[in-house]
């Protein structure tokens, strides 16, 4: 069986603000297997459950912000997208100070180690999603990427993503292999500007290849940020088309 398609619905953040529900259809119609959530737009759990039933997309995972994951916010944020279905609470990204040094990254993933144990019993598991910075050595020459990979547990997810890691100079499909059996989530992006996946950089056949094999990868998730001439939705529709003939060419 292939691997299931999501859309990071980051990629349709205005169309979002605009009508999250709408958009969830239209996601739907396109032919994608799942969404992750990037914010709920101010609607309530029952609404947006009732789209997701309605056009036949579970969402498992969504992107939490850091400050809703802390000692005194993870319990509601949990108890919020467990409703939804969403079972992997992904940090999108860390605030400068809790990612400046070496000593502020340990604080940082032994936190996500104490998350990561709290969500465990509600069958729930969190992650963190790459960004550049995680991939640019800081003055000592460890990565961000891999301090928090060696301080948290097996079962916490490294969400690569492909793009981000280009953009820092990193290989596109090595982290997949060094921190095999974690990347359940990986971020399908195309390198650098307009382009959606198959018409850039990105060396999607090793990429598929990682997914399928160590990295036991369960997700692609879609995210397409920079729309061109093309409408964020026929972007996203256009990205999804690009993958998908990617992974027919590999079984064809």
């Amino acid at each position: 069986m292939p691997i299931p398609i999501a859309l990071q619905l980051y990629s349709l953040r205005e169309d979002c603000a605009r009508d999250l529900l709408g958009t969830i259809r239209a996601v739907g119609e396109m032919g994608y297997d799942g969404v992750e959530f990037a914010g709920l737009h101010g609607h309530t759990t029952d609404e947006v459950k009732a789209a997701l039933d309605e056009a036949g997309l579970p969402a498992p995972s969504c992107h939490a912000p850091w400050a809703s994951l802390q000692k005194d916010t993870w319990e509601a944020t949990a108890a919020q997208y467990r409703e939804l279905g969403c079972h992997w609470l992904i940090v999108p990204g860390l605030p400068p100070e809790s990612r400046a040094d070496q000593d502020a990254v340990k604080r940082t993933a032994d936190h996500m180690t104490w998350l990561a144990e709290g969500l465990r019993p509600l069958g729930m598991r969190t992650g963190y999603h790459c960004h550049e910075g995680d991939m640019r050595p800081l003055p000592d020459g460890s990565l961000i990427w891999d301090m928090i990979a060696e301080r948290t547990p097996a079962d916490f997810i490294m969400q690569f993503d492909t793009s981000n890691a280009m953009d820092a100079g990193a290989d596109a499909v090595a982290p997949l292999f060094k921190w095999a059996g974690r990347g359940q989530s990986v971020h399908a992006k195309e390198h650098r500007g307009p382009l959606v996946i198959g018409e850039g950089a990105v060396p999607w056949g090793a990429v598929l290849d990682a997914c399928e094999g160590p990295a036991a990868t369960e997700w692609l998730v879609v995210e397409h940020e920079i729309y061109g001439d093309k409408t964020p939705l026929e972007s996203v529709r256009d990205c999804l088309t690009g993958l998908k003939n990617l992974m027919a060419q590999r079984s064809g």
